[in-house]
């Protein structure tokens, strides 16, 4: 049983089973991870807990035990004691014994999530023509402006005035910020220093951070998995990515009192990013209750230079998902007035260092 149960954990189907009177006796890793809930608080329970909206569900599980045939709903909506609304393809199937159903079989397919894969894919390949743009322009601008900051030092020598030396001066602080720009649009370019980190000492550290910022009138709430192992990561670097989604999130509120954050964390089990699949993922859930994102900027809100701020620079989620996407995850958000939803992937098994 105990391999069965192992064979089950390790696909990417959600899988369920039920018995006769609908109530649950076993329940996979996936399905866990798509429900958002744990065998702990399922097995037993009857199907109509899994939602609660459960509905369609229950109509469709009650259809295919009075059919005694397999039913399929496409593209079905769940409703989830999150608040999340998901969509699936479900597939029952019934398991007679002497003619009368005994079992209940559940796959779940998450559309979702295979429609985020895909789009992952084409953004994936974006930053990366994003990225060696960048480089180039990088290259050309500062060259010559080496030579500009150059030939404006040698100027200042020259000028008898020293009062002309002030245009010279201008011309070498012009130079270092254009200089100190490019830097910033080419991101972290050093190695990861990869070493075992706990998420969750991070995460405290950065609500240290923004509680001195805002004088403590920051609401940051905290739900943690304490069983989550430690990974593999680079940990100034994801201080900086924490810090930059924070720090966005107090910002966007009309003042740090009204801003309320939470930070959630969870273990994922085969987990897709790109095209890798990992058996376990580690999942950070930055939330908070600010205006939103402009829903025309959030196709490209880790655009370098793309900001909804007049006075932001539009840096800081582009440098954020380089340093995520360096450590082998995905960084996604989900946007709507009152509620921002900034996630974070990091598988838990060694990385490659991706340093384009």
């Amino acid at each position: 049983m105990a391999q069965q149960q192992d064979i089950l954990d390790n696909l990417s189907t959600g899988v369920i089973a039920l018995d006769a009177g609908l109530h649950v006796t076993s329940i996979n890793a996936a399905a866990q991870a798509l429900l958002e809930s744990s065998s702990g608080r399922v097995e037993g329970q009857h199907a109509a807990l899994l939602s609660s909206e459960p509905d369609e569900l229950v109509e469709t599980l009650h259809h295919v035990l009075d059919a005694r045939a397999p039913v399929a709903r496409r593209g079905m909506a769940l409703q989830l004691h999150t608040g999340q609304t998901i969509h699936l393809d479900l597939f029952a199937t019934p398991i007679l014994q002497s003619g009368e159903v005994d079992t209940l079989l559940l796959e779940l397919q998450p559309v979702d999530r295979l429609q985020r894969i895909s789009r992952e894919e084409g953004m994936q390949q974006a930053q990366e023509t994003t990225r060696a743009v960048i480089r180039g322009l990088a290259h050309e601008i500062k060259n010559p402006l080496g030579g500009v900051r150059g030939a404006a030092q040698l100027l200042a020598k020259e000028l008898p005035d020293n009062d002309l030396a002030e245009y010279t001066r201008i011309i070498i602080r012009e130079a270092d910020r254009l200089r100190d720009l490019v830097d910033r649009l080419l991101g972290p370019h050093h190695q990861l220093q990869l070493a075992p980190i706990n998420i969750h000492e991070i995460l405290e550290h950065v609500r240290n951070l923004i509680s001195a910022e805002s004088g403590g009138e920051v609401t940051i709430t905290r739900d943690y998995d304490p069983s989550l192992p430690d990974l593999p990561g680079d940990r100034v670097q994801l201080i900086q990515v924490v810090l930059n989604i924070m720090r966005n999130a107090m910002q966007a509120a009309d003042t740090p009192a009204d801003c309320g954050i939470c930070l959630r964390t969870r273990a994922q089990r085969q987990f897709t990013i790109g095209a890798q699949r990992h058996r376990l993922v580690c999942r950070i859930d930055i939330t908070d209750n600010g205006p939103g994102i402009p829903e025309e900027l959030q196709s490209s809100i880790f655009v370098p230079m793309v900001t909804g701020r007049a006075d932001g620079t539009g840096l800081g989620l582009s440098i954020a998902q380089s340093i995520i996407n360096r450590h082998g995850g995905l960084l996604e958000c989900l946007s709507e007035p009152g509620c921002t939803r900034f996630t974070i992937y990091l598988p838990m098994e060694q990385q490659n260092d991706r340093t384009s």
